[in-house]
C-alpha cells in the first residue's frame, strides 16, 4: 500500500464523510487485479472545485484503462451535486495522461514549474 493510500485510510478514520473523495484502486474487470489508483486530493472544497489524480501501471497502458477510469470518477464526482470543477496536473512531458486529459476535453489552464495545469467544469461534461 502507498504513503497516500495509508494517509487516506487514516484521515477517513477520522473523518467518515472522506469517503469517496481519496483513492479508488482501479481493477481488471475479469481478475479483479489491481492495476492502478486512481481519486481525489481530498474533498470539494467551498467553491465546489475537487483535484484528480491517477497513476496506471506501465504494462496497461494505451488501452483506454486510465481514460475510462477517469471518465467515471469524473461522472462521480459530478454527480455528487457538490462538484462544479474538476482540475488535474501532470507534468509537461507525461504523454499518456496528456492524451487522457485531452480525450476526456479537459482544458489547459495553464504551465508552471514543469507541470500542465487542467480543469473542466460540469457545464461542459457530459
Amino acid at each position: 500500500m502507498g504513503k497516500h493510500t495509508a494517509g487516506y485510510l487514516a484521515h477517513l478514520e477520522e473523518d467518515p464523510e472522506l469517503l469517496g473523495w481519496g483513492v479508488w484502486f482501479v481493477t481488471l474487470a475479469d481478475n479483479n487485479q489491481i492495476i492502478g489508483d486512481i481519486g481525489y486530493k481530498g474533498r470539494p472544497d467551498i467553491k465546489g472545485i475537487v483535484e484528480i489524480g491517477y497513476g496506471i501501471i506501465q504494462d496497461m497502458h494505451n488501452k483506454g484503462i486510465a481514460t475510462e477510469s477517469v471518465k467515471a470518477i469524473m461522472e462521480w464526482a459530478f454527480s455528487s451535486g457538490q462538484v462544479k470543477k474538476i482540475v488535474a496536473e501532470c507534468l509537461i512531458d507525461n504523454l499518456p495522461s496528456i492524451k487522457v486529459l485531452e480525450k476526456l476535453e479537459m482544458t489547459r489552464v495553464s504551465i508552471k514549474d514543469g507541470m500542465i495545469h487542467w480543469e473542466i467544469t460540469n457545464n461542459r461534461h457530459r
